[in-house]
């Protein structure tokens, strides 16, 4: 079983399915190391502009595989920061990525699995998907950068609640709390994320692309982010995008930009 399925379409946009519905995608040593490899291709790859990423089945993803912490015992610290470090890490690849990214949170989106959603740049989910981080439940401190994700995208005292107590969000009071972007019915959730994406994907890819690396740097202050983009904004007025852009809109029709 391919644990990773990614499907491209022609115009940019790539779906990454993960796909262990057996297990309710949770992220298996083979799952975590056919994302690294998927992530490092979508980086170099020129001709994506836009990253969907939800799961097979009724999931999205139950979190980290932890069922070798039963069957191996208990390692020594050292060896245990190093493995979750790098789990961590080749996860939240996806936030290195210059393209834009979706979560089509399908279903349940826990612990670690509720992270990478989070990761994303825009997260739509089903009305009745269940998001929760029950770290502290099972005796484990939060991790996958829960305690930063998690304030970031809605606020500390949400953030506190649901690491702290448990608590359960909806898709539909996730969206009502600003912890995700908006929801749908679940059987209409794909139809309108390929929607998004494609509109997403039909932008000019390099003010795109250049418009999430500015989203991504929290400008300190007003000045840092007149400094970037007084930078960032000539590159686009250089670019044959930008010709295409401002003809199209003068003509009344759909600009077809090339990302140069």
């Amino acid at each position: 079983m391919d644990e990773i399925l990614v499907d491209r379409t022609d115009d940019g946009v790539v779906l990454v399915t993960l796909n262990r519905p057996d297990m309710r995608n949770a992220m298996t040593d083979a799952m975590t190391a056919r994302w690294r490899a998927t992530m490092a291709d979508l980086a170099a790859d020129r001709e994506a502009r836009c990253l969907v990423v939800t799961g097979a089945g009724s999931a999205f993803s139950s979190g980290g595989d932890l069922s070798w912490l039963g069957e191996r015992g208990v390692e020594p610290v050292p060896q245990l920061r190093d493995r979750m470090l790098a789990f961590y890490r080749d996860w939240l690849a996806i936030t290195e990525l210059e393209i834009p990214t979706i979560a089509a949170v399908n279903g349940p989106a826990v612990g670690a699995g509720l992270c990478l959603a989070l990761a994303c740049d825009l997260v739509y989910a089903a009305d009745d998907a269940k998001l929760l981080a029950p770290f502290t439940s099972l005796g484990l401190h939060p991790g996958m950068a829960a305690t930063y994700l998690l304030p970031r995208r809605a606020g500390v005292g949400l953030a506190r609640e649901m690491l702290l107590t448990g608590r359960i969000l909806s898709g539909s009071d996730a969206e009502v709390k600003g912890l995700v972007n908006q929801s749908f019915p679940k059987n209409d959730l794909m139809s309108h994320v390929r929607d998004i994406a494609t509109k997403i994907a039909q932008n000019a890819p390099i003010a795109t692309r250049l418009t999430k690396v500015a989203m991504n740097q929290d400008h300190q202050d007003l000045e840092a982010a007149l400094r970037w983009e007084s930078l960032a904004q000539p590159v686009t007025m250089a670019s044959a995008d930008m010709i295409e852009g401002l003809a199209a809109h003068r003509e009344r029709r759909v600009p077809k930009f090339t990302g140069s």
